[in-house]
């Protein structure tokens, strides 16, 4: 009698080391990528390829709720989606594939690990969709401080591309952080299937891709096994069943064990950073990084300061969402 209920946990607990594997490997493989392909055609690739896989998988699967239909019918609904595929995929993918022609993949995966705290930053100022307690606020704040550690303004004279990389890095944090908030105003109480829901946020956003494909993605190409492979996973993995993985673990232990794979992603993509592509670190990176690390935890309410318990309102749910780079 045990044997099924303890597959389904292993089988769980698979899905959220792969999550965390391939979101966190995400970084080295977009830099592996530039070598051959632009900026362009490593956010062109990921996302057309993500829409295909998810496509399939709906076309297969024809997940429903509550005997509705596959694909939602209202307009309105569409236009939500539209405005999350932009918001969440074409804009951030395109960041990070331009910044890591100036930044390490290592610091692209630190930066990435800010969108819990843009996220409580947008769905409280921004949508006013939650309410947060003086001890998140505190997270919000230490959160910024370490993202100026890892910039370390004081280290540059003027404005140069390694500072523009890192700011397109936090640009796209920004995006995953109104994404959440947006989603959870707007879309988070529609009876739409998890799968469904994937497909049409990746599909759609593969969809404006093949229409940018003039401005993105013609130009020249040097392939070599090591890029194609790269954003083949990029795609097909990390962008497209890496989301399903997600939803899975999602449901199965809930929004607050689910976000913890935001502490494996940045863990991951420094040691592959390391160990593959050599990159080392200036003092400010991890000891920012370390301030990020304890804004999430505040800003989650995974550590509480004592005195700050008061609430500003109603508290925010524990857990921020998981964004995939």
């Amino acid at each position: 009698m045990r044997d099924a209920p303890d597959a389904g946990r292993t089988l769980v607990i698979l899905q959220f080391l792969g999550m965390g594997l391939v979101w966190g490997a995400s970084f080295l493989f977009m830099k592996i990528a530039l070598e051959g392909v632009t900026f362009g055609q490593v956010a062109w690739s990921r996302l057309v390829l993500g829409g295909l896989t998810l496509g399939l998988i709906v076309l297969v699967t024809r997940p429903r709720v509550l005997d509705g239909p596959v694909l939602p019918r209202e307009t309105i609904v569409w236009l939500h989606f539209l405005v999350i595929a932009i918001t969440g995929c074409v804009v951030p993918h395109l960041l990070f594939a331009w910044a890591e022609q100036y930044v390490s993949s290592s610091l692209a995966s630190i930066y990435n690990a800010v969108t819990p705290i843009m996220t409580a930053v947008m769905a409280t100022l921004a949508f006013r969709v939650e309410r947060i307690v003086r001890g998140q606020v505190a997270g919000i704040l230490v959160g910024i401080a370490g993202v100026v550690v890892i910039i370390g303004p004081w280290r540059y004279a003027a404005l140069t591309g390694d500072l523009w990389g890192q700011l397109a890095c936090l640009g796209a944090a920004v995006c995953y952080g109104f994404t959440f908030g947006y989603t959870r105003r707007f879309l988070s109480g529609r009876p739409i299937a998890p799968a469904t829901f994937a497909f049409l946020n990746i599909g759609i956003a593969g969809a404006i891709m093949l229409v940018a494909t003039p401005v993105l993605a013609w130009h020249p190409v040097a392939l070599t096994v090591p890029i194609v492979a790269g954003l083949l996973v990029l795609g097909a993995l990390g962008t497209g069943v890496a989301y399903i993985w997600n939803i899975n673990v999602l449901r199965a232990w809930g929004p607050t064990n689910a976000s913890t794979v935001t502490y494996v992603t940045p863990v991951v993509g420094v040691v592959l950073g390391v160990l593959v592509l050599a990159e080392t670190f200036s003092w400010n990176e991890p000891a920012g990084a370390a301030l990020v690390l304890l804004g999430i935890l505040l800003t989650q309410r995974r550590l509480r300061l004592p005195g700050w318990a008061r609430r500003a309102g109603r508290p925010a749910p524990a857990a921020a969402p998981v964004a995939a780079p």
